[in-house]
């Protein structure tokens, strides 16, 4: 790393610690949406918003900083958020001295939801029918599901909220029901479960 990206979140490594290449998704249909290749660089201005299916190319920290950037105290604040993660995952490594980067990739694996339920009208009758989740939506509804938590349990509170990302995330990771992710998943797939 040179001098001119000490310190920043764009090089080999990931905020110049933790390294990509070690990560294994086993999930082998979040693989191709779960973005861990080039160079690390946490905001690209959104250059994939006019292409189809362009947030796979997007760096899976970058779009969960982007969640996070969905509640009021983070509201089009990247910087703060990329610094919340950035602590969180400095937690992550100190506690359990393994990758952040796959504490965050086993936390999506267990809070993408593998079925849902849909709707169809047969005549004038709405009948719920289980359908299974595009790939791209799984990651999609993890994300959101990690942040909202996140949200939810540092919303008065008086721990930060990187540590509140901390322990979603090892929770999430485990397959916790601590987790509000995994909850939520569970929750849908037993209302599919119960549509078919």
């Amino acid at each position: 790393m040179g001098p001119d990206t000490e310190g920043s979140a764009i090089g080999d490594y990931l905020f110049d610690r933790w390294d990509p290449s070690d990560v294994v998704i086993e999930d082998r249909g979040l693989a191709r949406y779960v973005n861990l290749s080039g160079q690390f660089s946490v905001h690209t201005g959104a250059r994939h918003a006019n292409e189809w299916f362009g947030k796979s190319e997007v760096n899976i920290v970058e779009r969960f900083a982007n969640q996070l950037m969905r509640t009021e105290e983070y509201t089009g604040k990247k910087t703060k958020a990329i610094g919340v993660i950035e602590d969180a995952f400095a937690h992550i490594a100190e506690e359990t001295d393994t990758n952040p980067l796959q504490i965050l990739v086993d936390a999506l694996q267990n809070a993408a939801p593998r079925e849902e339920v849909t709707r169809l009208r047969y005549g004038g009758i709405s009948v719920p029918k289980a359908v299974d989740t595009a790939p791209s939506r799984r990651v999609d509804w993890a994300l959101r599901n990690l942040t909202k938590g996140v949200m939810q349990t540092s919303y008065k509170n008086k721990t930060p909220v990187h540590l509140c990302l901390a322990q979603e995330l090892l929770d999430a990771a485990n397959d916790s029901q601590d987790s509000y992710a995994v909850n939520k998943k569970n929750e849908v797939e037993r209302v599919a479960g119960s549509a078919r």
